[in-house]
């Protein structure tokens, strides 16, 4: 019985010039610096010769399942050249496999914000150099051409870039059953290529007021009798993120309880965060339920039923402090909670529903620990409405 699959990938990139033999009809012709494979075949004792493709575009796994379903062809009397063509008609490009991936994640991915930064980074970066080919045929040479021009200029997009590439071509791997060897993986591979992110680029922070501050910013927007400042005191008041608070909805709010419950769909770390409203944040929302609209789900409601814009927060903000940003007082808050009071590292993180990053603390750390959150919120408000007397030490006010 004939020998087939001779070859190695290794030999593959290394065998000298001449006609080298896979088995099964399948050969590769190293000429020249070239290196094609070829299916080779006699009819009415003539030899003829098929070219499948160069072997930097055409691995070895797939040059032998063209020469498998070629060799079916011969012994079916069908002409083994149509499997070519057929083959060429149906491949499954780059980009065919990006939107794949992107609508399997889809339902995973709450942030449509998200979703669509995946569709145009790889629309504005990758797709015009590697769109149309097949994983198969992408190189690592193709992923520094990818980065190269990006990489110290835009690090945060092009490390984004990267990590896409990796996550469409480990997609199509798996589809197609290959072990072929990702050239967009970071370690072990770009990592000798590429310095790595942190060391091109510092990490920016929001910028955010000094906590001795936030008194002063709610006195100014307490005077303020817009969507955008009641909206903003609400942040404030409850150390939410803003896309949190401008999409809160009426049936979150529990009033009487004085609970707000956000669902594990609008969260950052996909789980049910529990959030203790003070006074004032009530005070707000009653405020917020003279304007409600009918049939508007929605607690701070913008033109046309939709969302308040986060360019309308930031320009009230902008008015009352120049130098900050809505999501910085969220570091505002945790930096007061760490000086201030003497609430733990867990209750302060909670407040932030911030996952727990130590596996083993989280495994045994079950509880929300509500009431003690319940009363930092409610020493935070405190703080933020003591103007002339904001050195008040409220660790006296809170226990552990």
């Amino acid at each position: 019985m004939a020998k087939i699959k001779i070859l190695s990938a290794k030999a593959v990139n290394s065998l000298p010039e001449g006609f080298h033999a896979d088995g099964g009809n399948l050969f590769l012709r190293v000429r020249d610096g070239s290196r094609v494979w070829f299916f080779r075949y006699k009819k009415a004792g003539k030899q003829i010769s098929i070219g499948l493709g160069a072997a930097h575009s055409r691995s070895l796994l797939e040059a032998r399942a063209i020469s498998e379903r070629m060799r079916n062809a011969l012994l079916n009397g069908r002409n083994p050249s149509a499997e070519i063509i057929k083959k060429k008609t149906s491949i499954v490009t780059f980009d065919k496999y990006a939107l794949e991936f992107i609508e399997s994640k889809r339902s995973a991915w709450r942030n449509i914000k998200h979703i669509n930064q995946w569709i145009s980074t790889l629309q504005n970066y990758v797709s015009p150099k590697i769109g149309d080919k097949s994983p198969a045929d992408i190189s690592l040479s193709d992923v520094k051409n990818i980065l190269s021009p990006i990489w110290t200029t835009k690090t945060e997009t092009a490390s984004r870039v990267r990590m896409r590439i990796e996550a469409v071509l480990d997609y199509a791997a798996v589809l197609e059953e290959s072990d072929r060897r990702n050239p967009a993986r970071w370690k072990g591979n770009l990592d000798k290529i590429f310095p790595a992110p942190r060391k091109v680029t510092k990490p920016v922070h929001f910028a955010s007021a000094p906590y001795t501050e936030v008194p002063r910013i709610m006195e100014e927007l307490r005077v303020k009798n817009s969507l955008s400042a009641y909206c903003l005191r609400f942040i404030i008041l409850t150390a939410a993120r803003s896309m949190e608070a401008r999409s809160a909805y009426w049936s979150e709010i529990n009033l009487e309880k004085r609970i707000w419950t956000i669902p594990a769909s609008r969260m950052k770390a996909n789980r049910e965060h529990t959030v203790p409203l003070c006074g004032e944040a009530i005070e707000i929302l009653l405020k917020m339920q003279e304007f409600r609209q009918v049939e508007n789900p929605l607690v701070f409601q913008g033109e046309r039923k939709g969302l308040i814009s986060d360019v309308a927060i930031n320009k009230t903000l902008r008015g009352v402090a120049k130098n900050c940003t809505t999501h910085g007082f969220r570091s505002s808050f945790r930096v007061w909670g760490a000086e201030m009071t003497v609430a733990s590292s867990a209750v302060l993180e909670l407040a932030l529903a911030h996952a727990n990053k130590n596996k083993i603390e989280a495994a045994y750390q079950r509880s929300n620990l509500f009431e003690k959150r319940r009363e930092l919120m409610e020493a935070w408000v405190e703080f933020c409405g003591n103007k002339y007397n904001i050195m008040t030490f409220y660790k006296e006010k809170l226990h552990d």
